[in-house]
């Protein structure tokens, strides 16, 4: 009866002590889960950049501390430039589209002819403009409330874009403080990792910076050198609203669709609208930067581990759903860093039985 008495008393100790845990963690995740993206995001730019880091403190014999918030701060600026200039932009047609439609004096010129020939919308979409051209406000009240979708939509769009942008500045600002902190940083991941996993902790911490720097390089690097090379041609085939253009470039190369199903549209108004030069020079553009990824990959991937690409598409999507713009990067690169520890898991399981 006594031992049966032990066993209950410490049955209830060990109860009552997992479930203060079970509340402390449940209320600290509670508090931090605003944060966790960012500061994930954070971990994630710090780890890739942080080779930048050590090399400049070799070469420029500066402080881990001062490089590091010396690029955050670049980082910062780099952000708050197509922001400002976005947010600019976005006011300045707004306010100009508003009063030229007030006092009369807003016009939509006619369309060329050449726009029937468009494949499957031609005929529809070259009536509408024509429509529109000669006589803007029956369009206006004609399609009053499909207008206003669009315009919803739009506005959810551009908001979610310049939340994107605030959360890439906010994550920037925490990469610095890990960079500046790398070394204690990198400790407590070991020893985290050495708790859960045992003599392995340091290899797995080692593979999961290894799989990060490989993600950032191989995916979203190419995916940003594809978007400035589109943004090149763009520029000089003198296309409006280039930033957004890039942006959608990017994030289609990122969940690993060809960039030239983002191209077509501007390859299509190019063609409507210029010289057959011009436009036949914008296609060519438009292939080589869709094909660069076939050279960039191997380069810039093959620096880190082999990961296949669907875990990357399926992290990207199932990351965008769950968490926006920022939610891209960082699904593709989580799912990935948990795909190459699963994999480590099962080598290491099937050396063991062997």
């Amino acid at each position: 009866m006594k031992l049966e008495g032990n066993f209950s008393n410490q049955a209830i100790d060990a109860f009552i002590k997992i479930a203060a845990i079970a509340v402390l963690v449940f209320w600290c995740f509670s508090i931090l889960r605003p944060f966790i993206l960012l500061v994930v995001w954070g971990g994630i730019i710090a780890t890739a950049l942080y080779p930048v880091v050590s090399w400049a403190h070799v070469k420029f014999k500066i402080g881990k501390g001062k490089i590091s918030g010396i690029l955050a701060f670049i980082g910062v600026l780099l952000l708050l430039i197509p922001l400002i200039a976005i947010s600019t932009g976005l006011y300045t047609s707004g306010s100009e589209l508003l009063a030229g439609y007030q006092d009369g004096s807003i016009a939509i010129p006619k369309p060329d002819i050449s726009m029937k020939d468009w494949p499957v919308i031609g005929e529809r979409a070259y009536a509408f403009v024509s429509h529109a051209s000669s006589n803007i406000e029956s369009v206006v009240l004609k399609y009053g409330d499909e207008l206003k979708i669009v315009a919803s939509n739009i506005a959810s769009f551009v908001g979610s874009l310049g939340g994107g942008f605030i959360q890439f500045i906010i994550s920037t600002i925490i990469a610095g403080a890990f960079m500046a902190n790398a070394d204690k940083c990198e400790r407590a991941f070991v020893l985290v990792a050495r708790r859960l996993t045992g003599e392995q902790g340091e290899s797995l911490t080692t593979l999961s910076k290894n799989t990060v720097r490989s993600v950032v390089q191989g995916v979203i690097g190419v995916a940003v050198i594809q978007s400035i090379m589109a943004g090149v041609g763009m520029f000089f085939a003198d296309i409006p609203a280039i930033g957004l253009w890039m942006l959608l470039v990017m994030l289609v190369a990122i969940i690993q669709l060809p960039p030239i199903l983002a191209l077509l549209p501007l390859i299509i108004y190019v063609f409507s609208v210029d010289t057959t030069t011009t436009a036949v020079l914008f296609l060519i553009w438009c292939i080589l930067v869709s094909g660069s990824d076939a050279i960039l990959k191997p380069i810039l991937l093959s620096r880190g581990t082999n990961i296949p690409m669907l875990v990357i598409l399926l992290g990207a999507l199932g990351g965008m759903a769950m968490s926006g713009i920022v939610g891209l990067f960082v699904g593709a690169v989580v799912l990935s860093v948990t795909y190459q520890l699963f994999v480590a898991w099962l080598d290491s399981e099937a050396k063991e039985e062997g």
